[in-house]
């Protein structure tokens, strides 16, 4: 079972705007300081995204590529997939995510409306999300 990780996608601002950026071409490319420990486990796992506080949709990690400036590429296929939104709390850089942990993937053609966070963590509590 491959590994994932959770990342904000601060520059984003909404579903649209991240669809756009990552399926713009034949790979998105991601950049990060330092490479994952546990790279290796992470080819075919996903880099789950999170906006207004709530993990909303995922890309597959294909690979990881060391810059000429030390910095290293994260690798991802250009298809973005809606997930059933969960609350996640704001963090800095990328977290792993095991895939026990990680939230099912929307039937195709659906969409969701990225609820903020708090919203959807106050439903979960109700039962009615």
């Amino acid at each position: 079972m491959p590994l994932s990780m959770t990342k904000i996608a601060y520059r984003s601002g909404s579903i649209d705007n991240l669809r756009a950026w990552v399926e713009s071409g034949a790979e998105a490319h991601m950049t990060t300081r330092y490479l994952p420990k546990r790279h290796e486990e992470m080819i075919g796992g996903s880099l789950y995204w999170i906006i207004e506080h709530a993990i909303v949709a995922r890309s597959e990690i294909l690979g990881f590529e060391q810059r000429d400036d030390g910095r290293w590429t994260i690798r991802l296929a250009p298809k973005l997939i809606l997930v059933q939104p969960r609350a996640k709390r704001a963090h800095q850089g990328w977290r792993y995510l095991e895939e026990a942990d990680a939230p099912e993937d929307l039937p195709e053609g659906e969409t969701v409306t990225a609820l903020p966070g708090r919203l959807i963590r106050e439903l979960s509590k109700l039962g009615l999300a």
